[in-house]
């Protein structure tokens, strides 16, 4: 039997502006939207008031190693569990937990809990796995380990081809665009990232069909009016570029000038986030470097800036601070940008009947008060 439940009393955030005075009505999936006077309280089995609250589409992270102490790469299965019982915390539904320049080995024991994850229900989804490295510069590398580094060799990922949903890869280190070829026939977005390639070679790996690029800013050259790089290619072509609205990894400035030189629906939020996300600052370890986090920025020794401390929510509100964006564009940033470039946007990423009834509920802060997944509520707020 069909348990109708319903959300009151919210700003519902679809078709890039805002609904009011509309009901949400869902199962597992979206069943209707349809204005309050048509409401009656009788054609609910539940009712949720969200107050005057946003209601949005749920957020897709498509680049996350880890929060509250754990990381997609520790041996242990309990780890991915964590971050999908604490993410929907943050109104996150959905997310590609990220793999680092690890041995081949290790990456592989990662990839197969990936694996197992994404059959599991419960908290935020597991969608599959974001491959960021070996296949990166080690002049770019950030804090990859660079002894492991590698030459790409799609053999060696083939097995996980149903897993990985992003491959992050320097492409001048490419003899070919064959790589890329496979990559794309398994349905695997390939991203420019923790490179050094220059404007024409980084254009030309977007035309060869790269449609991605890593933490925009980060782990690459910097922008030159007379060596535009990679920046320059992406201002200058429709790529899609992730963006770590944290204000540390990107300046607000820097954030405003993005949102007006690309098309909102080619900007995708992340958080590159670490294990020591959501922890008090100290001492911390990503991709098996010490770290050290202060005032909520993490560090390796040398100073180099190694991921991030940034949870979903946060990111939505500072680059709708920093921008003065439209609200309905910046969640789209969070949600059906990256459902879309993920091949996902039929079942997520949007407030349409049809799809997966996975919301997010929060004030004008970005403050979240409740993260529903599959009509489950599975986060509210005390």
């Amino acid at each position: 039997m069909l348990n109708l439940k319903a959300i009151v009393h919210g700003k519902i955030i679809r078709e890039n502006k805002i609904w009011e005075n509309q009901v949400l009505l869902y199962a597992d999936k979206i069943i209707a939207l349809l204005p309050e006077a048509e409401f009656s309280n009788e054609m609910a089995d539940e009712i949720i008031d969200a107050g005057g609250r946003y209601i949005s589409p749920g957020f897709i992270n498509v680049h996350i190693h880890g929060c509250i102490g754990v990381d997609a790469m520790d041996d242990d299965d309990d780890a991915l569990a964590k971050m999908r019982e604490i993410l929907p915390k943050t109104g996150v539904t959905a997310f590609l937990p990220t793999t680092m320049t690890y041995d081949f080995p290790k990456i592989y024991r990662s990839l197969e809990r990936i694996k197992r994850a994404m059959e599991q229900n419960g908290g935020a989804a597991v969608l599959g796995a974001h491959v960021e490295g070996p296949f990166i510069s080690v002049k770019y590398k950030g804090a990859q380990a660079a002894q492991n580094i590698a030459q790409a060799d799609f053999s060696r990922l083939e097995q996980y081809g149903d897993v990985m949903k992003i491959i992050t890869l320097a492409p001048e280190q490419l003899a070919d665009y064959a790589f890329v070829e496979l990559c794309r026939q398994h349905g695997i977005c390939v991203s420019i990232g923790h490179s050094d390639a220059d404007y024409e070679q980084a254009l030309e790996a977007i035309h060869a069909g790269v449609s991605h690029v890593t933490h925009l800013f980060n782990a690459m050259p910097p922008l030159h009016h007379r060596k535009p790089g990679i920046i320059g290619a992406v201002l200058d072509s429709d790529v899609n570029c992730e963006l770590i609205a944290d204000n540390v990894h990107v300046h607000p400035a820097l954030q405003r000038m993005v949102y007006r030189a690309k098309s909102p629906e080619h900007i995708i939020l992340v958080t590159d986030s670490m294990r020591a996300c959501m922890l008090p600052d100290g001492k911390s370890e990503l991709g098996g470097q010490e770290v050290f986090v202060e005032n909520q920025v993490a560090r390796l020794a040398d100073g180099t800036i190694a991921g991030s401390v940034l949870t979903m929510d946060q990111a939505v509100k500072r680059f709708w601070e920093n921008t003065g964006a439209n609200l309905a564009e910046v969640v789209a940033m969070a949600s059906a940008n990256p459902a879309r470039e993920l091949g996902l946007f039929g079942e997520r990423g949007s407030i349409d009947v049809g799809k997966n009834a996975d919301f997010v509920i929060f004030d004008e802060n970005v403050s979240v008060f409740a993260t529903i997944v599959k009509g489950k509520k599975v986060y509210v707020s005390a």
